[in-house]
């Protein structure tokens, strides 16, 4: 079982930005002297308000320089707002920097606003996604090739340098539409699920097709399954709570305007899940929101309800988010993490 936590190099009013950085790098040296499997890291853009983290690649490499044992995870490298090549070289440079500890998780993203940035239609988010993570896996196993595709054409190149694992880094894709689930399986990739308020049950059915359809192209062993999900752990439930809450309800209330925002951008019809989503958010009150999957407790209390959702989904491997709305204490998230490390990681 791998454990992992999902940073965002959290961004706050009234802090520059300096602190926020100094903080962020205070939570990965922690991470590394505690004993934490994976450093995730968020891929987030022109959102003061809440990440500083646009720019992965870069913070991957400074994180790289000062650690030995911790991998590096991003969660997720949005492909479609970038080049596939350079991203296939940024990543391939990274992967000799780090020493082979580098997990590349790559997706789509639902923030619309981004793609409205940088002048890239949402509607080709898809499409797009697929063709760059052909051409990034491509350039990372042929010494030279050629493309023609619906975006990208060029004949005849070679990424330089070579990553320094054999076949490339991990890939491992988020999955949220459930016609991804089958194609995952089929393809023989690693996939993550991110759970927020939702129940992690209601993934089950799609693991099971991706499970299915795996062991139809017959491809070795089970399919890999990994989760991101909200939850903190302290010395005992009642101060888990206390500390975890107002970062909870903070995010959803952030995620409910963001998802809005996305919904308006995209001229989504009322009636549609998404509305509903961003409803729930803003009314859903702390009680029922831990009701769902959210992780949160002493050690003890974490472990038995992380116990149960490995067992109904067949998890390798979790990212918790710790502190999504940004209000948790540098001094407590860092308690949290040798408390993870320590007396949660090793039951499994």
């Amino acid at each position: 079982m791998e454990f992992g936590i999902f940073h965002e190099f959290v961004s706050l009013t009234g802090r520059s930005d300096s602190d926020g950085f100094r903080e962020a790098f205070g939570i990965v040296d922690a991470a590394e002297q505690y004993g934490l499997d994976v450093m995730w890291l968020a891929e987030l853009h022109f959102d003061p308000a809440r990440s500083l983290l646009s720019s992965p690649m870069v913070v991957a490499a400074a994180i790289a320089g000062r650690t030995e044992r911790m991998k590096i995870g991003t969660s997720v490298q949005v492909l479609p707002l970038n080049n596939p090549l350079r991203l296939a070289e940024e990543a391939a440079t990274l992967d000799h920097i780090c020493q082979g500890r580098l997990i590349y998780g790559v997706g789509r993203s639902g923030v619309a606003k981004t793609y409205e940035a940088y002048n890239i239609s949402y509607a080709e988010s898809k499409d797009r996604f697929n063709e760059a993570l052909d051409i990034i896996e491509r350039a990372w196993r042929e010494p030279v090739f050629s493309h023609k595709g619906q975006f990208y054409q060029f004949e005849d190149v070679s990424v330089v340098p070579r990553p320094f694992q054999p076949s490339g880094p991990e890939v491992r894709v988020a999955a949220q539409s459930p016609d991804t689930f089958p194609m995952l399986g089929q393809q023989g990739k690693a996939m993550f699920l991110s759970v927020r308020h939702e129940n992690a049950n209601m993934f089950k059915s799609h693991v099971d097709i991706y499970q299915q359809a795996w062991k139809d192209a017959g491809h070795p062993g089970k399919g890999r399954v990994y989760m991101r999900a909200a939850g903190f752990v302290a010395p005992t439930d009642a101060e888990a709570h206390e500390r975890y809450k107002p970062t909870l309800m903070h995010h959803y209330q952030a995620q409910a305007n963001l998802l809005a925002d996305s919904a308006e951008r995209l001229n989504t019809p009322a009636d549609s899940p998404r509305w509903k989503t961003v409803e729930k958010l803003r009314t859903i009150s702390y009680e029922e929101a831990i009701k769902g999957s959210v992780l949160v407790g002493s050690p003890d209390t974490v472990t038995r309800r992380l116990k149960e959702m490995t067992d109904d989904l067949g998890l390798a491997g979790i990212q918790f988010e710790f502190n999504g709305g940004g209000k948790v204490l540098p001094e407590h998230e860092k308690e949290a993490i040798r408390l993870l490390c320590q007396e949660v990681k090793p039951a499994f």
